[in-house]
């Protein structure tokens, strides 16, 4: 184990990156952030940070020599960027997971062959693939394989004719199109696996989205112990299959046959935040202990949490002064602030989120409406 005072090191500037500092502080260590913004979230929070491009390779081994051990807080770090660091550092999760994570054709791929249950999908490199995709992907999601999330990049298509226009509105970039899953809820799960191949699975994650970016998580999910086990078993499935060391989030379908992998990442996740005050061991600290190589802790949920996501639109839409009423959000019982320290609010921006905790899932509900309601969220 990497003792505390040891210096640790993060690729990525932002909000995940900042959770991660305070987590590793708190456990004494010291964090080295590279991020291409001085003065992004986590660089704000960390204790140095290298102002530089992920794939400046100078201030990549410079980044590397300052630290004991490296990890990602967002997957389109260059793969390239991780091989170099892990020939100095060891380096969490390793460049060939996060290539699979990076490109919805691996992705998928990767899915199919290792008996993980996945949606029909067709990779989309050239106009005839298009031409001669199967009638039963329409209507289907046209998504780039590359650097799409929170709903960019992927447009909704009935036709191959619709599908052929919103191709080359993405300027023929390779794509996959899914076909639209009619699905019951979305969930996702969290898992840790340690250097040792020591597996920890988080409580099922429901989630709700409003145009393509997180809006509710609810903890645990609404479903029943069979398909609760059964996700997370997937889940335990995948962090194997990949020889994954790290902390991964895999979000996924409750259809009426089951479940369906969408995709992962290969970090903390989003609808991942509640753990910082509703389980025995948050995600970033999880990230620390497997970085360390420290045991990594349970995960069990001590209480019901629900997460609010808190977009830039906040601003825009408060009541007075472009100010949200934070004042009549911090007095309802059991909600729990975060901001990100983003200086700049705008629209369909991720600024922060709040986490309603309760002794029931309802009750937590009811208190994540209640902060909606004040804050103007629809």
């Amino acid at each position: 184990m990497l003792p505390p005072g040891s210096w640790l090191g993060c690729l990525g500037g932002g909000q995940l990156g900042r959770m991660f500092v305070h987590a590793a502080q708190a456990m004494g260590y010291h964090v080295l952030v590279l991020d291409p913004d001085g003065a992004g979230p986590a660089a704000q929070a960390a204790d140095d940070v290298i102002v530089a491009a992920y794939d400046d390779m100078d201030a990549v081994a410079t980044f590397g020599q300052r630290v004991a051990a490296v990890t990602t807080e967002f997957e389109n770090v260059p793969a390239e960027t991780l091989e170099a660091l892990a020939a100095v550092v060891p380096t969490r999760p390793g460049a060939a997971a996060v290539r699979i994570a990076q490109d919805r054709r691996r992705e998928k791929r990767f899915f199919s062959n290792h008996g993980l249950p996945v949606g029909n999908y067709a990779v989309i490199e050239r106009a005839e693939d298009l031409r001669d995709a199967p009638a039963a992907l329409f209507p289907g999601i046209l998504k780039t394989a590359t650097l799409g999330y929170d709903g960019k990049g992927q447009q909704r298509v009935t036709s191959p004719t619709q599908a052929l226009l919103a191709w080359m509105s993405m300027k023929q970039a390779p794509c996959v199109l899914e076909a639209l899953i009619p699905f019951e809820r979305e969930i996702s799960v969290l898992a840790a696996r340690s250097i040792s191949g020591d597996v920890r699975v988080w409580p099922v994650q429901e989630n709700q989205h409003v145009n393509g970016i997180l809006d509710l998580t609810i903890i645990p999910a609404r479903i029943d112990t069979v398909l609760r086990q059964k996700a997370q078993s997937l889940a335990r499935q995948l962090v194997d299959a990949l020889d994954y060391v790290g902390v991964l989030c895999v979000e996924m379908f409750v259809t009426a046959d089951g479940l369906l992998l969408n995709e992962i990442a290969p970090r903390p996740h989003n609808s991942g935040h509640y753990t910082i005050e509703a389980c025995e061991t948050s995600q970033f600290e999880q990230q620390v202990r497997v970085l360390a190589e420290a045991p990594l802790g349970e995960t069990l949920q001590v209480q019901p949490a629900v997460m609010v996501n808190v977009l830039g639109d906040v601003w825009f839409d408060a009541a007075t002064s472009m100010q949200p009423a934070w004042d009549q959000v911090l007095a309802l019982t059991g909600t729990h602030l975060h901001l990100y320290g983003k200086t700049e609010a705008r629209r369909a921006r991720k600024m922060g989120h709040v986490t309603c905790t309760a002794p029931t899932v309802d009750e937590a509900l009811t208190v994540a409406n209640d902060v909606k309601r004040i804050l103007r969220i629809p």
